[in-house]
């Protein structure tokens, strides 16, 4: 009952910058009872963790390899979270994947189907 839609991928330099967006969409479920995060893939590796924020944007986590690079937000009223990314290397090239957690839930349930960031080296 919830559909997540990434956005923003696409092929860029070493050292550019992309900013992605995942919309929430549902007629069921509130977007601002649901924590968020961003998670990646790379061919032939497993999906890590990037970054995620709280329901009204007031705590942020990231990745080590993404600190100080990467900025997650959210606007509530848009139902959107977007990743900043900025200063991007070889290995930020993935799959990039917006998850929804509802508030008091320990797992993420909802997976949007990915945008494509690649990074020419």
């Amino acid at each position: 009952q919830v559909e997540l839609v990434e956005s923003g991928g696409g092929l860029v330099q070493v050292g550019d910058s992309l900013r992605l967006s995942c919309a929430f969409s549902s007629s069921q479920y509130t977007f601002r009872n649901y924590h968020m995060g961003w998670f990646r893939q790379a061919p032939g590796k497993e999906r890590e963790f990037v970054a995620s924020i709280t329901l009204n944007g007031g705590m942020n986590e990231y990745a080590d390899p993404v600190k100080g690079r990467f900025t997650i937000s959210r606007d509530n009223g848009k139902n959107t979270v977007y990743l900043q990314m900025n200063s991007l290397k070889p290995e930020d090239a993935a799959v990039y994947y917006c998850a929804a957690r509802y508030y008091i839930a320990n797992d993420y349930h909802f997976w949007g189907q990915g945008t494509q960031v690649t990074v020419s080296s």
